[in-house]
């Protein structure tokens, strides 16, 4: 299934914004996660993760 790459976004943020509305997660765990996802996905563990993904 093709997906628009701004479709994709659009879902991400709003299930994102609805996230971080209704559980109310601390600002610093917000932080940790979407840093410690950045730093994995170009870590020696990326084609791990991907593998798992797929």
């Amino acid at each position: 299934m093709d997906v628009p790459l701004w479709l994709a976004w659009l879902a991400r943020l709003v299930v994102g914004v609805l996230g971080v509305k209704l559980i109310r997660p601390p600002w610093w765990l917000i932080a940790v996660l979407l840093l410690g996802g950045y730093l994995l996905a170009d870590s020696l563990l990326a084609p791990v993760i991907n593998g798992f993904l797929k």
